[in-house]
């Protein structure tokens, strides 16, 4: 009826329609997750009884993972726990079965990863508003939303877009293209948060969106800058997607 106070509290709205985020780099800490890989490596050395020391372990390792990721063509995707194998036979000097490895792995990891300071609770927050709340990521699938279920996270995503489940990475457009379906926003009022200018900022600018840099460095296509994912909170609550 007229005049009746609301029974729940009301959520101030926004002009801004979504708030898009990478992962690595802007939701998880990319440090932990090298810390993982070298404890799991760590663990490989001593398993395999390898005639190396640890820390040239960790560079064949990395060597190996970053060369495959290198013979990728263009914006396919070439998933990471492929990559993750080559580093091991690498290291061993042969294929080994996933089961032999793999449960280490992921142990590592779940141990090791860390969110970035603040993201947790700035992704929370953006909840509650009436926004579209997404994830654009060059990630596996799987992996992706384990790491986000990790940090507590994921249930506040209404959408989450993989390069796993597109076949392309970003920059390419059909990253970003998919995301905009599934929320069914505005682009010119979307915010894309990322860490690489060329691949998040860069990518998003050219779909109509607005880059938001966080580490990553400046060029035409940042709208905004961030230096702590707090620092979302005052686009979203100040600054005009007209201006």
């Amino acid at each position: 009826m007229i005049g009746d106070e609301p029974s729940v509290e009301t959520v101030e709205t926004t002009e801004w329609e979504a708030v898009f985020w990478d992962i690595g780099g802007v939701i998880l800490e990319l440090e932990s997750v090298q810390s993982a890989h070298a404890a799991f490596v760590e663990g490989i050395v001593e398993e395999c009884d390898l005639e190396m020391t640890v820390e040239a372990a960790v560079d064949t390792w990395r060597t190996a993972v970053g060369d495959h990721f290198r013979e990728r063509e263009g914006t396919e995707f070439q998933s990471a726990r492929e990559a993750y194998a080559k580093g091991v036979e690498a290291l061993v000097g042969e294929p080994l079965p996933r089961e032999r490895w793999e449960p280490a792995f992921e142990d590592a990891v779940r141990s090791s990863i860390e969110p970035v300071p603040g993201a947790v609770e700035t992704i929370a927050d953006l909840a509650e508003r009436d926004l579209h709340v997404g994830v654009i990521s060059d990630v596996d699938d799987a992996a992706g939303k384990e790491m986000l279920e990790a940090f507590g996270v994921r249930e506040h995503f209404d959408s989450i877009t993989t390069s796993e489940a597109v076949g392309r990475t970003k920059p390419d457009p059909a990253m970003f293209e998919t995301a905009l379906e599934k929320s069914g926003v505005d682009p010119q009022r979307s915010l894309m948060i990322g860490d690489r200018y060329d691949h998040d900022v860069k990518g998003a600018d050219e779909m109509g969106m607005r880059g938001v840099a966080f580490g990553a460095e400046d060029g035409p296509a940042v709208s905004f800058r961030i230096e702590s994912a707090e620092d979302v909170l005052e686009i979203v609550e100040d600054a005009d997607p007209g201006a």
